[in-house]
């Protein structure tokens, strides 16, 4: 099995750490290691490093080799331009081998018991070996009641590969509000679903073949002359795997999994991370507080942060920009980084 490391976004909720050239997933956001940095050396833990693969744009590329070294150059899948998770997978399909089989993997999640993460992964293609014209994806258990998570739905259960049991995949779930959370927590019935798709190279092309035919036709073209990928490319139309193939698809499966998972999409995602859902403050840098609690602090310039009667807030000071937010509010910052786009402040971005 491959490891395709998912590490081309952007990152626009995590501004104004994260940007353009040097998205959050190049940044030590939860420690020393950036996001990316983490995420190879606990795929290495299970994979050997011929085996795994980063797919990034052309842009990312001297961010990647920085982070990862030299010696993952041979095994960089770069698209010449950004054009969303669906290019990324079907540009990767049409480099493996078609009875190759995938997982993917994206690099800015955090994963708290690698051992039992790697072991769903081997059990995920031990699936798809028996079912081989399915993908399989893998569903969490919620541990809360998350709207900010996608959710799979079960259907009924199918098999079991070991101790693991296989269902049919009833249908997906956008983002719920919090009501409707509490009862997906309760029902049992749905999973939080972390992008994790295992399949083979041939059976995700034939998808795109029936869902994303003119996308098919450029990845086919390219198969067959690498040369044109720069010139072909550019034809794809921007769209997520989610929408453009796995919303459609029938042939899927789900294994459910227990390991501690978060996608690590905004800042109070961070703060949970590092201090649970509790009222600790957390900080980067120097920084002083009176009465202030619940608080995400960085500083990426040295300067002294200091707050007074601040609670449940962001604030994250880089050399040329200033954040403060709501905490429960974060994941609008990527409206800041769309009016940044709009005035033409490239420099910030």
């Amino acid at each position: 099995m491959k490891a395709l490391i998912l590490a081309g976004g952007t990152g626009k909720r995590l501004w104004p750490v994260s940007r353009r050239k040097q998205p959050k997933q190049f940044k030590p956001l939860l420690g020393k290691k950036s996001l990316v940095k983490s995420t190879y050396d606990r795929i290495k833990k299970g994979f050997k490093t011929g085996d795994i693969f980063i797919s990034i744009n052309q842009e990312q590329r001297p961010g990647i080799i920085a982070e990862l070294g030299k010696s993952v150059i041979k095994n960089l899948i770069i698209e010449p331009e950004k054009k969303g998770t669906a290019a990324a997978i079907g540009l990767a399909c049409a480099r493996f081998k078609p009875d190759e089989i995938i997982v993917t993997v994206n690099s800015d999640q955090f994963i708290g018991d690698v051992g039992e993460y790697l072991r769903v992964l081997k059990r995920a293609e031990q699936a798809v070996k028996k079912y081989p014209e399915y993908l399989v994806l893998i569903g969490l258990k919620p541990a809360y009641p998350e709207t900010g998570y996608g959710y799979i739905k079960l259907g009924r259960p199918i098999d079991k590969i070991g101790r693991d049991q296989l269902f049919n995949i009833s249908g997906f779930k956008e983002k719920p509000n919090l009501a409707t959370a509490k009862r997906y927590l309760k029902s049992r019935g749905y999973l939080w679903n972390p992008a994790c798709f295992v399949f083979k190279a041939k059976v995700m092309l034939e998808l795109f073949k029936k869902y994303l035919p003119a996308q098919y036709q450029v990845l086919a073209e390219i198969k067959k002359q690498p040369a044109k990928l720069k010139s072909e490319f550019k034809k794809i139309k921007k769209i997520s795997i989610d929408y453009g193939i796995m919303e459609k698809a029938d042939q899927m499966l789900c294994l459910p999994a227990a390991f501690d998972w978060v996608d690590v999409g905004s800042w109070q995602t961070i703060h949970q991370i590092l201090a649970g859902h509790g009222s600790k403050n957390v900080s980067q840098g120097s920084y002083v507080n009176i009465d202030s609690s619940g608080n995400l602090v960085y500083s990426y310039s040295g300067k002294l942060m200091a707050t007074v009667g601040v609670k449940d807030s962001v604030i994250i000071e880089t050399e040329d920009a200033v954040l403060v937010c709501p905490k429960n509010r974060s994941q609008e910052v990527k409206k800041i980084v769309e009016e940044l786009e709009k005035r033409g402040w490239e420099k910030y971005l």
